[in-house]
């Protein structure tokens, strides 16, 4: 009951993202069962239904990741504390968010049911004078467990990638390649131990280390007798003060393997550019059939993801460069932190308008003919991708909301936060806008040469 009131209990900006997962489910159902519909009235096209079929990949990946975003920003499955306490901890609010998105998709997918069955006059007749019969099958009798399982792939895969991407993690995770150990052999000692605060094993007992320089059964060094004078110190040295402890000698033997330096960019973005050359090398050598179009756009899609992190970095960089102010400052700041975050629906989005501009191209002196359902496909595809990437600059907005109130509080006036916002856009579309337009020209070149 409480994980319920949890997911009915929303804003309605929540609701309307969720109805947002709704509709992208909705127009996938609908365009999975376009095919299927394709394939019951053209049965000798095996081929054709197909290849359908596998362009039908490319909503339901844009379907998925909009609702992993959206179940990123929902407030209602985010860790709280006393949550714990009444059975709804870490692992309790995923099942919750993968549960809420399962049943948003399960909603689009009812609705595109609905839709299809209303086109082919399974319901009250053949509407728009029978024009869409002839792609939609409507003079045969539809599969039930294929309309099932097609339906049912996208709260399927919506729910598993939500579960993936927000199961609980250990907040410290162990080394793979070292491990530490704690005073006498314990394992798992996440506190370091200086020179003095405990013998080294066999000290007590008149050992020594290779290379101490002492000989067996000399007391250690940083130690003295009881009663015993301290060692004067040497000429110059100036006094301590009383009470004060003089600071211990550094472990030569210690070496901290569990830290590592921060990693200052993004990683990924060598794999992208090369995956970016890889999908360009595709479509420009093979030849133009549907199937290398597709893999080619696949490969250029997945690099472009893979890149865009390295290039909102380095937007970040450049608006810092050159004695930068607080306003280049903080927008600079900004792009660095989350770079990962708005990097890869910035990259989606470019690969799909890449795409959108590449299909406009002219092969022959006139415009590419779209049918109904590649147009909506189109537009479909265009919209998740907009809508993922407002949803994850909400995300960041909520996850600098900390730092936003502090620069408020120390004075920073409210238009510099607009301002530096103003400047992020500004800086990413000027990186972006032209990485658009150049991958474009390039896959369009082997069709218009």
């Amino acid at each position: 009951m409480v994980a319920l009131r949890l997911s009915r209990a929303g804003r309605p900006a929540v609701q309307l993202r969720r109805l947002l997962v709704a509709a992208a489910s909705a127009g996938t159902g609908f365009l999975l069962l376009s095919c299927l519909g394709y394939a019951l009235n053209h049965p000798e096209s095996a081929d054709a239904a197909t290849l359908r079929l596998a362009w039908c990949a490319v909503p339901l990946a844009a379907t998925v990741y909009l609702a992993l975003a959206v179940a990123r920003t929902d407030p209602g499955t985010r860790p709280r504390p006393g949550l714990s306490a009444v059975g709804l901890g870490p692992g309790r609010l995923m099942a919750v968010s993968a549960l809420t998105t399962a049943l948003s998709c399960a909603l689009g997918s009812l609705l595109a049911l609905l839709a299809f069955l209303h086109l082919r006059g399974d319901l009250t007749g053949l509407p728009f004078d029978g024009a869409a019969a002839d792609v939609l099958a409507a003079e045969r009798p539809l599969p039930a467990p294929a309309t099932l399982t097609l339906l049912a792939l996208p709260p399927a895969l919506a729910s598993a990638t939500v579960a993936l991407a927000l199961r609980p993690q250990d907040p410290h995770p162990a080394t793979p390649a070292h491990h530490r150990y704690g005073r006498f052999g314990a394992y798992g000692s996440m506190a370091r131990e200086t020179f003095g605060s405990y013998a080294r094993f066999g000290g007590r007992f008149g050992r020594r280390n290779a290379g101490d320089g002492e000989r067996p059964g000399a007391r250690p060094a940083g130690r003295r007798a009881a009663g015993a004078a301290p060692a004067p110190a040497p000429a110059g040295t100036p006094p301590a003060p009383v009470g004060a402890t003089g600071p211990e000698p550094p472990d030569p033997d210690w070496t901290d393997l569990g830290t590592q330096p921060p990693r200052d960019a993004p990683a990924g973005f060598p794999w992208g550019v090369a995956l970016l050359a890889t999908g360009l090398t595709a479509q420009a050598y093979a030849d133009r059939s549907a199937l290398a179009v597709l893999t080619g756009w696949l490969l250029t899609a997945t690099g472009l993801v893979l890149a865009s992190p390295g290039l909102t970095h380095l937007c970040g960089r450049l608006l810092q460069s050159t004695r930068p102010g607080a306003l280049r400052l903080l927008a600079g700041r900004v792009l660095m932190t989350e770079a990962t975050r708005i990097g890869r629906p910035l990259g989606v989005v470019c690969a799909v308008a890449a795409a959108g501009l590449a299909g406009t191209t002219p092969a022959t002196g006139s415009a590419p003919a779209f049918g109904p359902l590649t147009t909506f496909g189109t537009l479909f595809v265009a919209g998740c991708a907009v809508a993922t990437l407002l949803t994850a600059a909400v995300e960041t907005r909520q996850c600098r909301a900390g730092t936003t109130a502090a620069l408020l509080r120390l004075g920073a006036p409210a238009s510099m936060l607009r301002a530096a916002a103003a400047l992020r856009a500004a800086a990413l579309l000027a990186v972006f806008g032209p990485l658009t337009l150049g991958v474009a020209a390039l896959a369009a070149l082997p069709v218009t040469r």
